[in-house]
């Protein structure tokens, strides 16, 4: 199985990533995150992550999808160009998944990827206004949107992209694997044990 990417930047949102990342560990799924130094990068959240790699150790052969958080405030991200140089790599490349969410399609964008391909996005109209390289025409208004390789979604669709691009990447999982509480529990149910595999 080949493995995921994971870009960081400045104030990116684990949060929306958090679910899509979750199952990959699940079904074993090795995850890469990589970033413009090995500088640390605070989340928007307050928390400090360390990435893996830069940009540079990036071997294409080794993965099949790149996973882009949502932002809190892009502009940083947007105006590091080692960012953008990352992913003009994959404007018409089928064989690599690419899944933004929220404010992240604006890199996407920057980057030509967005030019022929559908995307939705949580960024506001005049932010889609002001940056005139993001392709209007190619808005689309859903929580949701898959165009061929491409995933995207908005931020509040974070279990459902997780779903999507799990499913992209050749992972099969239940449609309802994040539905949280469906139904009275019995004590036994909720009694766990230590399967084989936890014991040396």
């Amino acid at each position: 199985m080949k493995k995921a990417a994971v870009m960081i930047y400045p104030q990116f949102c684990m949060q929306e990533i958090s679910c899509l990342t979750e199952i990959f560990k699940w079904y074993d799924k090795e995850i890469t995150v990589f970033s413009s130094s090995l500088k640390p990068v605070n989340s928007e959240d307050g928390f400090t992550f360390l990435p893996h790699k830069t940009f540079d150790e990036f071997q294409k052969e080794e993965f099949d999808c790149v996973i882009l958080p949502g932002i809190w405030d892009f502009r940083e991200a947007l105006n590091d160009e080692r960012n953008i140089t990352f992913l003009k790599q994959f404007k018409n490349d089928e064989n690599i998944i690419i899944a933004s969410i929220s404010s992240s399609p604006i890199l996407l964008a920057k980057a030509g990827i967005l030019d022929d391909k559908k995307f939705c996005c949580g960024l506001f109209e005049e932010v889609i206004d002001e940056y005139t390289f993001i392709p209007r025409n190619n808005l689309q208004r859903k929580p949701l949107c898959t165009d061929g390789n491409l995933v995207t979604a908005i931020g509040f669709a974070f279990k459902e992209f997780a779903i999507e691009a799990a499913k992209k990447a050749g992972i099969k999982c239940s449609d309802n694997i994040f539905e949280g509480i469906t139904k009275e529990y019995t004590e036994e149910e909720l009694t766990f044990h230590i399967t084989e595999e936890f014991i040396d």
